[in-house]
This record gives C-alpha cells, sequence and structure tokens, in this order.
C-alpha cells in the first residue's frame, strides 16, 4: 500500500474511533501496522542507581548540617527522586524496527526517524548508533541499557540494506 493510502485509512480509522468512543464502544485497530514491526527491550539500571545514590549523599550532607530540621520541603525531594528513579527503571527502552522507520524512547517521548532521515548506522562492539541526516545520534548499547546488540545489529542490517542506508562496522 501507499504511504498516502495509510494515511487516508488511519485519519478514517480516527474518526471512527473518536464515534465510537462517544458511543461506548471499544476502539477499532488497524493491524497492518503492527504487522512489520520488531521490537527490542532493554533495561535501564544505571541512571536509577546513579539517582538513588544522589539521594544517599543528599541525606548525608543534610543530616551532618546540626541546625537541620526533617521540614515538607526536604521528604518532598526525597520522594520525588525515589518517583524519578522508579520511572527511569520500569520504562524500558526500546527499539521498533518498522517497516520503513525506527522507533525509540528517547528522554522527551517517543520518536520515529523514518528510513529516508537516517545517514548512517555505525556498529560497534557492544554499541550501535543510528545517525539521522538532521539532529542527535541514537545510541544503544549493552552496558547502560542492557540491549540485545547482536540480534539488533542483524535486523538493522537488513534494515540498512532495503533502504540503501550507510553501514559502518568497527
Amino acid at each position: 500500500m501507499s504511504r498516502s493510502w495509510e494515511r487516508k485509512v488511519k485519519k478514517n480509522m480516527d474518526q471512527i474511533n473518536k464515534q465510537r468512543k462517544k458511543a461506548g464502544v471499544g476502539n477499532l485497530v488497524l493491524n497492518t501496522e503492527k504487522k512489520h514491526e520488531l521490537t527490542f527491550k532493554g533495561r535501564n539500571y544505571v541512571l536509577p542507581i546513579v539517582l538513588i545514590f544522589f539521594i544517599g549523599m543528599y541525606n548525608i550532607i543534610s543530616l551532618m548540617n546540626p541546625e537541620f530540621e526533617f521540614s515538607t520541603m526536604y521528604w518532598l525531594t526525597i520522594i520525588a527522586y525515589v518517583a524519578l528513579a522508579a520511572l527511569f527503571f520500569f520504562r524500558k527502552p526500546y527499539l521498533t524496527i518498522g517497516k520503513d522507520y525506527i522507533q525509540s524512547r528517547r528522554m522527551m517521548g517517543d520518536k520515529q526517524l523514518f528510513a529516508v532521515a537516517i545517514k548512517e548506522i555505525k556498529v560497534q562492539a557492544g554499541y550501535i548508533f543510528i545517525v539521522p541526516s538532521h539532529g542527535s545520534s541514537w545510541a544503544f548499547n549493552r552496558t547502560f541499557n542492557r540491549f540485545p546488540i547482536d540480534e539488533m545489529s542483524v535486523e538493522l542490517k537488513k534494515f540498512a540494506d532495503k533502504f540503501n542506508i550507510t553501514w559502518t562496522e568497527g
């Protein structure tokens, strides 16, 4: 199917789902979108550990002050950092390879990068870098995010060959 046809179908599906939601009926799902997707999930350990370490240092420094008093702001700060560490731990990073795009969770939300916007894909021992034509590179690694780099590189190689994207191994 052409991309313009897919956009028309998606637009109409969104309108129908809005009507069905108002009527209290479940949404219709277009299965062709998910058919060609392959998702690799990692796990973020490093940032939550750093945040917990930061909380510990904050507690030690605060308690060393002889005039320190436990206030509401102190407890809110502790709770906020623990919640942030939990958020980073439970929101797994991922890489989805679709029919003509790559999607991943970045710091500001889920981002999609179409094949025409990818300049190069670099693979090194334990790392994968996806370099877009504009903007910063997307980095995936085994150490910090526990990604299955070997399996990802095989699928990304197929993706790069399909769309004539520069592939660099080093």
